[in-house]
Protein backbone atom coordinates (compact mmCIF):
# COMPACT_ATOMS: atom_id res chain seq x y z
CA UNK A 1 0.00 0.00 0.00
CA UNK A 2 1.20 3.44 -0.99
CA UNK A 3 1.11 6.59 1.01
CA UNK A 4 -2.15 7.35 2.86
CA UNK A 5 -4.36 9.94 4.40
CA UNK A 6 -6.58 9.18 7.37
CA UNK A 7 -9.71 10.98 7.82
CA UNK A 8 -8.47 12.43 11.52
CA UNK A 9 -11.66 13.34 14.45
CA UNK A 10 -8.93 13.32 17.12
CA UNK A 11 -10.94 10.40 18.79
CA UNK A 12 -9.81 6.69 19.56
CA UNK A 13 -11.43 5.20 16.61
CA UNK A 14 -9.31 7.17 14.01
CA UNK A 15 -6.27 7.07 16.67
CA UNK A 16 -6.47 3.10 16.22
CA UNK A 17 -7.10 3.40 12.89
CA UNK A 18 -3.34 5.11 12.67
CA UNK A 19 -1.78 2.30 14.99
CA UNK A 20 -2.88 -0.34 12.62
CA UNK A 21 -1.88 1.47 9.90
CA UNK A 22 1.63 2.31 11.09
CA UNK A 23 1.95 -1.14 12.73
CA UNK A 24 1.43 -2.67 9.04
CA UNK A 25 3.60 -0.30 7.49
CA UNK A 26 1.58 2.23 5.81
CA UNK A 27 2.91 5.23 5.28
CA UNK A 28 0.34 8.04 7.19
CA UNK A 29 1.29 11.77 4.72
CA UNK A 30 -1.44 13.38 6.39
CA UNK A 31 -4.42 14.05 8.75
CA UNK A 32 -7.54 15.21 7.26
CA UNK A 33 -10.31 16.79 9.40
CA UNK A 34 -13.65 18.49 8.72
CA UNK A 35 -14.28 21.41 10.45
CA UNK A 36 -16.90 24.24 10.75
CA UNK A 37 -16.16 27.69 8.87
CA UNK A 38 -17.94 29.60 11.69
CA UNK A 39 -16.03 28.19 14.29
CA UNK A 40 -12.72 26.52 15.17
CA UNK A 41 -14.65 23.65 16.16
CA UNK A 42 -14.42 19.81 14.22
CA UNK A 43 -17.28 19.10 12.26
CA UNK A 44 -19.10 16.27 14.07
CA UNK A 45 -17.39 16.21 17.56
CA UNK A 46 -16.89 19.40 17.64
CA UNK A 47 -13.57 19.36 19.35
CA UNK A 48 -11.30 22.72 19.25
CA UNK A 49 -9.05 22.52 16.35
CA UNK A 50 -5.91 24.00 18.36
CA UNK A 51 -6.28 20.25 20.22
CA UNK A 52 -5.92 18.84 17.08
CA UNK A 53 -2.98 20.78 16.08
CA UNK A 54 -1.24 19.30 18.98
CA UNK A 55 -2.00 15.93 18.51
CA UNK A 56 -0.38 16.08 15.12
CA UNK A 57 2.44 17.62 16.45
CA UNK A 58 3.03 15.37 18.85
CA UNK A 59 2.53 12.42 16.14
CA UNK A 60 4.78 13.82 13.10
CA UNK A 61 1.95 13.76 10.79
CA UNK A 62 0.67 17.12 9.51
CA UNK A 63 -2.99 18.28 9.95
CA UNK A 64 -5.16 19.59 6.95
CA UNK A 65 -8.20 21.08 8.38
CA UNK A 66 -11.40 21.48 5.18
CA UNK A 67 -13.74 23.75 6.13
CA UNK A 68 -17.53 22.72 5.32
CA UNK A 69 -20.68 22.03 6.69
CA UNK A 70 -23.88 19.66 6.02
CA UNK A 71 -24.65 21.26 2.44
CA UNK A 72 -21.39 20.85 0.68
CA UNK A 73 -19.83 18.58 3.01
CA UNK A 74 -19.22 15.59 0.28
CA UNK A 75 -18.05 18.48 -2.46
CA UNK A 76 -16.10 20.32 -0.42
CA UNK A 77 -13.84 17.13 0.84
CA UNK A 78 -13.67 15.75 -2.76
CA UNK A 79 -12.17 19.02 -3.60
CA UNK A 80 -9.73 19.35 -1.11
CA UNK A 81 -9.01 15.83 -1.14
CA UNK A 82 -8.00 16.22 -4.93
CA UNK A 83 -5.45 18.60 -4.05
CA UNK A 84 -4.03 16.34 -0.95
CA UNK A 85 -3.95 14.10 -3.56
CA UNK A 86 -1.38 16.15 -5.41
CA UNK A 87 0.28 17.23 -3.06
CA UNK A 88 1.49 14.45 -0.96
CA UNK A 89 1.11 11.47 -3.81
CA UNK A 90 -1.65 9.77 -1.92
CA UNK A 91 -2.88 6.55 -3.34
CA UNK A 92 -5.29 5.96 -0.35
CA UNK A 93 -7.78 7.24 2.73
CA UNK A 94 -8.60 5.53 5.41
CA UNK A 95 -11.26 5.75 7.67
CA UNK A 96 -11.76 4.89 11.40
CA UNK A 97 -15.43 3.11 10.77
CA UNK A 98 -16.11 -0.35 12.11
CA UNK A 99 -19.47 -1.52 11.03
CA UNK A 100 -21.65 1.04 10.47
CA UNK A 101 -22.24 0.13 6.71
CA UNK A 102 -23.71 3.75 4.94
CA UNK A 103 -20.57 5.52 6.54
CA UNK A 104 -18.19 2.89 4.56
CA UNK A 105 -20.06 3.07 1.63
CA UNK A 106 -19.93 6.72 1.77
CA UNK A 107 -16.17 6.87 2.40
CA UNK A 108 -15.65 4.06 -1.08
CA UNK A 109 -17.41 6.52 -3.17
CA UNK A 110 -15.49 9.38 -1.62
CA UNK A 111 -12.65 7.84 -2.62
CA UNK A 112 -13.44 6.30 -5.85
CA UNK A 113 -14.43 10.12 -7.04
CA UNK A 114 -10.88 11.25 -6.22
CA UNK A 115 -8.76 8.36 -8.02
CA UNK A 116 -7.93 6.77 -4.40
CA UNK A 117 -8.45 3.43 -2.47
CA UNK A 118 -10.43 3.26 0.57
CA UNK A 119 -8.82 1.50 3.57
CA UNK A 120 -11.17 0.56 6.56
CA UNK A 121 -8.48 -1.24 9.34
CA UNK A 122 -10.87 -1.38 11.62
CA UNK A 123 -13.48 -2.91 10.07
CA UNK A 124 -15.40 -6.04 11.57
CA UNK A 125 -18.65 -7.73 12.61
CA UNK A 126 -20.45 -5.82 15.38
CA UNK A 127 -20.20 -8.36 17.65
CA UNK A 128 -16.83 -8.09 17.49
CA UNK A 129 -15.98 -4.47 18.91
CA UNK A 130 -15.73 -5.18 22.50
CA UNK A 131 -11.74 -6.69 21.16
CA UNK A 132 -11.28 -3.35 19.54
CA UNK A 133 -11.87 -1.29 22.26
CA UNK A 134 -9.60 -3.70 24.81
CA UNK A 135 -6.94 -3.64 22.46
CA UNK A 136 -7.31 0.22 22.29
CA UNK A 137 -6.34 0.24 26.15
CA UNK A 138 -3.93 -2.30 26.47
CA UNK A 139 -2.01 -0.91 23.42
CA UNK A 140 -1.76 2.07 26.55
CA UNK A 141 -3.34 5.16 25.17
CA UNK A 142 -5.24 7.83 27.09
CA UNK A 143 -8.51 9.49 26.27
CA UNK A 144 -11.21 10.83 27.65
CA UNK A 145 -15.15 11.27 27.60
CA UNK A 146 -15.49 14.29 25.26
CA UNK A 147 -19.00 14.49 24.42
CA UNK A 148 -22.21 11.87 24.47
CA UNK A 149 -25.21 11.86 23.30
CA UNK A 150 -28.22 12.53 25.74
CA UNK A 151 -30.35 9.84 24.73
CA UNK A 152 -28.00 7.38 25.08
CA UNK A 153 -25.54 8.12 28.10
CA UNK A 154 -25.95 10.49 30.90
CA UNK A 155 -24.00 13.46 31.92
CA UNK A 156 -22.07 11.42 34.24
CA UNK A 157 -20.04 9.91 31.15
CA UNK A 158 -18.61 13.43 30.78
CA UNK A 159 -14.98 13.47 31.27
CA UNK A 160 -14.08 10.15 32.02
CA UNK A 161 -10.60 8.31 31.61
CA UNK A 162 -11.40 5.33 28.70
CA UNK A 163 -9.19 2.83 30.73
CA UNK A 164 -10.27 -0.52 32.25
CA UNK A 165 -12.70 0.32 34.77
CA UNK A 166 -14.50 2.47 31.34
CA UNK A 167 -14.13 -0.83 29.63
CA UNK A 168 -16.13 -2.72 32.12
CA UNK A 169 -19.08 -0.19 32.75
CA UNK A 170 -19.76 0.68 28.93
CA UNK A 171 -20.59 -2.50 28.19
CA UNK A 172 -23.25 -2.34 31.01
CA UNK A 173 -24.72 0.32 29.15
CA UNK A 174 -27.22 -0.46 26.09
CA UNK A 175 -24.43 1.27 23.50
CA UNK A 176 -22.04 0.06 21.46
CA UNK A 177 -18.83 -0.43 23.87
CA UNK A 178 -17.01 1.92 20.54
CA UNK A 179 -19.70 4.47 20.67
CA UNK A 180 -20.11 3.42 16.73
CA UNK A 181 -23.52 5.14 16.85
CA UNK A 182 -22.36 8.17 18.17
CA UNK A 183 -23.11 7.58 21.67
CA UNK A 184 -19.82 9.30 22.56
CA UNK A 185 -16.63 10.90 21.69
CA UNK A 186 -13.25 10.63 22.47
CA UNK A 187 -9.91 12.87 22.34
CA UNK A 188 -6.39 10.81 22.73
CA UNK A 189 -4.18 12.77 24.23
CA UNK A 190 -1.22 10.82 24.57
CA UNK A 191 -0.13 7.21 23.64
CA UNK A 192 2.84 4.89 22.09
CA UNK A 193 3.03 6.92 18.86
CA UNK A 194 2.70 9.93 20.40
CA UNK A 195 6.11 11.52 20.86
CA UNK A 196 4.65 13.57 23.87
CA UNK A 197 1.41 14.14 25.78
CA UNK A 198 -0.98 16.56 24.81
CA UNK A 199 -1.25 18.64 28.01
CA UNK A 200 -4.69 18.97 29.55
CA UNK A 201 -5.72 21.08 32.36
CA UNK A 202 -8.74 22.91 33.61
CA UNK A 203 -12.32 21.53 31.77
CA UNK A 204 -15.57 23.38 31.25
CA UNK A 205 -18.88 21.94 30.11
CA UNK A 206 -20.67 23.94 27.15
CA UNK A 207 -23.74 23.38 25.09
CA UNK A 208 -22.50 21.84 21.94
CA UNK A 209 -25.26 21.52 19.07
CA UNK A 210 -27.97 20.41 21.16
CA UNK A 211 -25.65 18.13 23.27
CA UNK A 212 -23.42 18.82 26.34
CA UNK A 213 -19.27 18.46 25.61
CA UNK A 214 -16.45 18.84 27.85
CA UNK A 215 -14.20 21.30 26.69
CA UNK A 216 -10.30 20.82 27.88
CA UNK A 217 -7.91 24.06 27.70
CA UNK A 218 -4.34 23.40 26.26
CA UNK A 219 -1.34 23.88 28.86
CA UNK A 220 1.12 26.07 26.36
CA UNK A 221 4.53 27.77 28.58
CA UNK A 222 3.02 27.24 31.62
CA UNK A 223 0.17 28.88 30.53
CA UNK A 224 -3.52 27.83 30.33
CA UNK A 225 -4.44 28.30 26.64
CA UNK A 226 -8.08 28.58 26.00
Amino acid sequence: MGKTALSWSGGKDACLALDYLLANGISVEVLITTKQPSAKRTYGHGEKTNLLVKQSESLGIPIHFIDTDIDNYTDRFVEELKQMKIKYDLEAIAFGDIYFTPHKDWGEKLASTVGLQAIYPLWRKKEEVDALLKSFIQRGYRAKVIRVRPDCLSDSWLGREIDDEFFQKIKLEEVCPMGEAGEYHSFVYDGPIFSKAVSLLTKETVLWEGSKKVDYHLIHDGEVEV
